[in-house]
């Protein structure tokens, strides 16, 4: 099937009314009926301010970059990403043309 796959960028340690930014992320997509999202915790990385955040050994910071991905059909991109904005959050998103689909569509 055609559609995208959706990413947002966030600090690790980045709140949105009063949970971690990748929680409310799942946890919305998920009150939206979405059918699946995944958090991954970068080793290092660094955005737009130009600042390069890493984990150290002996560094808990909590600042490092977690990718929140979906694959979704194109409406139901359009919708979360709106979503997404009219609750006030400004993030960083990638969005990119995919065909997905199961191996073994016949079986649970």
């Amino acid at each position: 099937m055609p559609g995208c796959f959706l990413k947002f960028y966030v600090a690790e340690n980045r709140r949105h009314q009063h949970r971690l930014a990748y929680e409310w992320l799942l946890e919305e997509a998920q009150k939206l009926g979405l059918h699946g999202g995944s958090a991954f915790r970068a080793l290092a990385g660094f955005g737009r301010h130009g600042r390069l955040h890493e984990e150290h050994f002996f560094e808990l910071a909590g600042d490092l970059p977690v990718e929140v991905g979906f694959v979704l059909s194109e409406e139901e991109a359009d919708r979360f990403v709106a979503h997404v904005g009219q609750s006030g959050l400004n993030l960083f998103y990638l969005r990119v043309p995919v065909e997905y689909g199961f191996t073994n569509p016949d079986r649970a």
